[in-house]
Formats: C-alpha cells, sequence, structure tokens
C-alpha cells in the first residue's frame, strides 16, 4: 500500500515539476531578466511529493497547491492576498452589499461573537435578536476560539438554508436557542444622522459599489434637516476597505479640487498611479482596497503598506490571486 502510495506521489512529482517547468518559460516570456529559481522550486516539487505520499492520511492534490499559493501570498505583507472561487465570491458580495446571511452587524467580545446591531427588517431582527446579545454557539459549534471571520462563514450560507444560535443575553441572565433561515441580505454602507444642532455624523462601514451615491444622499438629507450645518464628523472606524473609488470620492468631498489623495508604487508599470479628489479619478471602476483608506488622516509618514490590488487570473482553476503595490500618502499639508 505504501509502495502504491509512493509510486501515485512520484507520479504527482512529476506533474508539478512538468507545470513548474512551464511557469519557468512563462516567466521568461514576461521578463527575461528575472528567470525563477529553478533549485527552490524543485524543493516545493519534492515536498508536494513527499506530502503526497507520505502523509497520514491522503490529501487533495489541488487543496495542496492552493495552500501553498495562499501561504505564499500571505507571506508577502499582512494586505495581499490569494482568492480562490469561494473567497473572491465573499468579496465580492462584500463589496456589492449584498450577502446571504442572518442580518447581523457583529462585533467580538471575550471571544464571543456581541451583535453591534440587527439590520432591520432581516431575519436576525424577526427573530427578537438584540444589540449587546452575545452568540455562543452556531449550530453545534462552539464561538469561543473562532475568529470573527470564522463566526461569520459558519452564520453565511445558502438562502432558504436555517442556522440555529445560541444566544446569551446579558440583562436577562439567560441562554436560549433562536432559529433563522437565512436570506440575500442587502446592505446600506452609509449611515448618517444630526448630533447636534450644526453637526452631522456620516458613518461609512465599508467602500461598496453605491457608498458614493449613499454618502451623496445621507449628506443632502443633512442639509435639508439642517440647512445651516456647520460640519461633519466622518466615522471610519473598523471600516474594512472595499472599492478604491468610493475611498477617493469622499475623500474629494473634504479635500480641495486635483489636490493629491494618494498615489501607488511598484514593479509593474501600471502599479504607479496617482489618485486626485477629481471626478475622473473617483469613477475608475477596477480598482479595490483592502483595508482602511490612507485618505482618512493624512500623515507626514510618506508609505503606509495598504493598497490596491493587482490580478492575476488562475484560468485551470477559476482562481485569483491578488497582490499590493505601495501606497505613498501625500505628506501633511
Amino acid at each position: 500500500m505504501n509502495a502504491k502510495l509512493r509510486v501515485a506521489g512520484m507520479i504527482a512529482l512529476g506533474a508539478l515539476a512538468g507545470a513548474l517547468a512551464t511557469i519557468q518559460v512563462q516567466a521568461f516570456a514576461r521578463n527575461a531578466a528575472a528567470p525563477l529559481p529553478l533549485e527552490e522550486l524543485q524543493q516545493l516539487a519534492a515536498v508536494f511529493g513527499m506530502v503526497k505520499s507520505d502523509y497520514v492520511e491522503p490529501v487533495d492534490e489541488k487543496k495542496l497547491i492552493g495552500d501553498a499559493i495562499s501561504g505564499m501570498v500571505a507571506g508577502l505583507d499582512p494586505h495581499s492576498q490569494y482568492f480562490d472561487k469561494k473567497t473572491l465570491k465573499e468579496f465580492r458580495e462584500q463589496t456589492g452589499g449584498r450577502f446571504v446571511g442572518v442580518g447581523i452587524e457583529i462585533g467580538m467580545e471575550d471571544g464571543l461573537v456581541k451583535v453591534q446591531s440587527p439590520i432591520g427588517g432581516s431575519p436576525a431582527f424577526r427573530a427578537g435578536i438584540k444589540s449587546g446579545d452575545l452568540i455562543t454557539r452556531i449550530d453545534d459549534t462552539a464561538v469561543k476560539g473562532l475568529t470573527m471571520d470564522q463566526a461569520v462563514k459558519r452564520m453565511r450560507g445558502e438562502p432558504g438554508a436555517k442556522v440555529v444560535l445560541t444566544i446569551f443575553r446579558k440583562n436577562e441572565n439567560r441562554s436560549f436557542p433562536v432559529t433563522i433561515v437565512r436570506e440575500e441580505i442587502r446592505v446600506q454602507s452609509v449611515r448618517a444622522k444630526l448630533i447636534e444642532p450644526g453637526y452631522g455624523w456620516v458613518r461609512v462601514s465599508q467602500f461598496q459599489d453605491r457608498t458614493v451615491e449613499d454618502f451623496a444622499t445621507k449628506v443632502a438629507a443633512l442639509y435639508k434637516e439642517d440647512p445651516k450645518l456647520k460640519g461633519l464628523v466622518l466615522d471610519l472606524r473598523n471600516d474594512p476597505g472595499g472599492l478604491l473609488e468610493g475611498a477617493i470620492a469622499i475623500s474629494a468631498a473634504f479635500l480641495p479640487a486635483d489636490v493629491t489623495v494618494v498615489s501607488t508604487n511598484g514593479q509593474l508599470p501600471e502599479s504607479k498611479q496617482t489618485f486626485k479628489a477629481r471626478v475622473e479619478d473617483y469613477t475608475r471602476r477596477w480598482t479595490r482596497i483592502t483595508s482602511r483608506p490612507a485618505t482618512a488622516r493624512p500623515s507626514s509618514r510618506s508609505r503606509a503598506s495598504t493598497g490596491t490590488r493587482s490580478s492575476i487570473p488562475w484560468n485551470s482553476a477559476g482562481k485569483l490571486a491578488k497582490m499590493s503595490p505601495t501606497w505613498v500618502k501625500p505628506k501633511r499639508r
């Protein structure tokens, strides 16, 4: 049995070596001055073959390759990420403002998921979930020990599928299960209100497809409610990022026209860009960011490691690799 596994591993090793040779040729075609390190790639192929043949239980080849790519890209910096079909779909859901789930805004408290607010009209709202509730279990899985992303993934699913959340309500000192049927949730990324006469509060939770339009609508409503509005508080706390043009547009609302908001730098010519507070720079529909926008608070530091992401189609697996060039922020004005 072990001999058969070793033979299978050697066959897989040969296939991987062939694929690496193909990549080597493609790399030469793209940049003759920077050939791939063949010895290191042979080492990678050898490790792949050993894991495939010697690991305690059978492993999926595609998963091994995917995990290797994920680790390679993640090791570049905290912002670069490899998207497979599933995570790419989730990212598009986030930036599109639509997802299938229970409909709650959440945070973490003492290792548990804390409900910040149920989204109005959502399944969680109709089920009686309240702000401050703690989620201790998702179906049969304890929340303690899960990251927020892991908890979110367990609460999401297919439309019409049920999920059981175990809720601990502090003010009543009791735990109880709530069964919720998942639905498509539409999220507004912008909220606004008057906090006192002359001053408004605008919260941007994420830069999505409709953030710019929603921001303009909310601010116009504030001015209608108080024509003598003197100032706005722009709340970007815990904003994970999203679409770059949204961040540029929101910045343009607070900055003088045509000033530089942010620029990017990298090895590829297309990664060297400058974005200014002007309409043509926030109507570009192809660039994304994945962390708090560098425009939220201009700094005297010239560089930051957040950035736009360039894409590499992975046609054979339908996957996409994303990498971040370097942001260059304008100096303090």
